[in-house]
């Protein structure tokens, strides 16, 4: 993405501080995400999305190369709970794979209040078989090069910033 190599300060105190977060327009239930971003004074806009619930931007500076904003090619699809992941397996399949192709290599999926030792404890209130659960998890991992995350719904806001900052900063060092 970004060719240019810039000190570990100027990427930490002034790319990463001033990039804002995107939303996508049609991401729904995620108060306690924007609730976060206020509380700790990140920047956040709503906008249209190719792919993924949430990207990054990083606005124009020409003091250090941006001679316009540059948004992030690297997004987070967000899912509320283990049953609105395997509802999109099931019942919604074509769409949720359609977001993977789309975001191939390019997206992480984060699953709020879940975790691969609940779907194998069927930990989750659906009728979709464990198996097919953690086959289809798995297919899509490889199929689609996504990383997959799962933590608790009071730190998804903390775990977006962290997964689309670090993947910058990773960006941002070069070779």
């Amino acid at each position: 993405m970004l060719k240019a190599t810039w000190s570990d300060y100027v990427i930490k105190e002034h790319i990463l501080k001033n990039a804002v977060i995107l939303i996508d327009t049609r991401e729904q239930e995620n108060s306690h995400i924007i609730s976060y971003l206020d509380k700790k004074e990140i920047k956040h806009q709503s906008v249209k999305l190719s792919y993924g619930d949430y990207g990054l931007l990083i606005p124009k500076n020409e003091i250090y190369g941006f001679m316009q904003d540059v948004v992030l090619d690297f997004a987070i699809e967000r899912k509320g709970s283990l049953e609105e992941l395997s509802g999109n397996f099931t019942n919604d399949r074509d769409r949720i794979e359609h977001e993977l192709w789309r975001g191939n290599g390019k997206l992480d999926l984060l699953v709020e209040n879940g975790s691969i030792d609940d779907i194998i404890a069927k930990n989750y209130n659906t009728q979709y078989d464990k198996n097919s659960f953690i086959a289809t998890l798995c297919s899509f991992h490889h199929r689609y090069n996504i990383g997959l995350h799962f933590c608790k719904k009071e730190n998804s806001g903390y775990m977006i910033v962290a997964l689309l900052k670090y993947k910058l900063r990773e960006e941002l060092k070069g070779d």
